[in-house]
């Protein structure tokens, strides 16, 4: 297990007083690579609380260049960065406010041609994709390669989060057999909305990574944010899904109304 540096050691000297906590969980988070996708106002801001958490290494996914209308929500960029990659920027900024923390930026979107490379070389997936067709990917990926995923999605005032663990819970495929329609540019979304999802989303990658607390196992989270109702649902684990129903070969160390749920980050 990594140890950590004399500056490190003050630096997370607070969470580090957490019962449960301490040095070794510590650890554990420096030891990790999380893989975080989307990298907007939900993965961007997940990904901040991550890297002043201390997690060893990021690898941030997302193609495209910022837009004027993605500000509302981005708290890792800057103004003068409309027009030019965002995820270069998340790396930047990332980078400034911790460098202890190793970052890869990868211009680009999920495919089928690298989701395999990115899910191996990472302990844990953030699944911030701002579609479906990335979101099955990353699904599949991490239950080929028995590496759990952090579900997260949001769509104006609600959203829902959950923990997927290959072997232990069901899959995406399993909550959603059927994939909701989503319009990239005619969602509403609200920055504090996505911000206060990201940040629950970190907290379950540094439960689940540390051990210190109970991550949402089998278990859906969904918020409506405009009432601030907020409840938890035992999901639906299929044993006929064409996803997650047949043992893996490889192997790694780590029922709702589909209706209401949500689309989007």
């Amino acid at each position: 297990m990594t140890l950590l540096s004399s500056i490190e050691l003050e630096r997370y000297r607070r969470q580090m007083m957490l019962p449960q906590f301490g040095e070794a969980a510590q650890q554990r988070l420096k030891s990790t690579t999380a893989l975080v996708t989307g990298v907007g106002g939900l993965g961007g801001t997940a990904a901040l609380y991550l890297a002043v958490a201390g997690i060893g290494r990021l690898i941030l996914v997302r193609g495209g260049e910022l837009r004027l209308d993605d500000m509302n929500r981005q708290v890792l960029m800057t103004d003068d960065w409309v027009g030019k990659p965002r995820v270069l920027k998340a790396k930047e900024t990332l980078a400034k406010i911790n460098p202890d923390v190793e970052i890869e930026a990868v211009f680009d979107y999920v495919t089928p041609e690298n989701v395999d490379g990115l899910v191996h070389d990472s302990d844990i997936t953030l699944d911030c994709a701002h579609n479906f067709a990335e979101r099955d990917l990353l699904n599949a990926a991490s239950v080929r390669w028995q590496k759990p995923m952090v579900e997260a999605a949001m769509n104006g005032m609600e959203a829902y989060l959950t923990t997927i663990v290959p072997g232990t819970t069901g899959c995406l495929t399993c909550l959603f057999p059927e994939k909701p329609e989503w319009d990239r540019r005619g969602f509403a979304v609200l920055g504090a909305v996505s911000g206060t999802l990201a940040c629950l989303a970190a907290l379950e990658v540094i439960k689940l990574v540390t051990g210190f607390s109970s991550p949402l196992l089998s278990e859906l989270l969904t918020m409506d944010l405009d009432r601030m109702e907020f409840a938890k649902r035992r999901t639906y684990h299929d044993p006929n899904c064409p996803v997650c129903s047949q043992p893996s070969s490889r192997s790694h160390s780590l029922s709702v109304d589909r209706s209401s749920l949500l689309t989007v980050s």
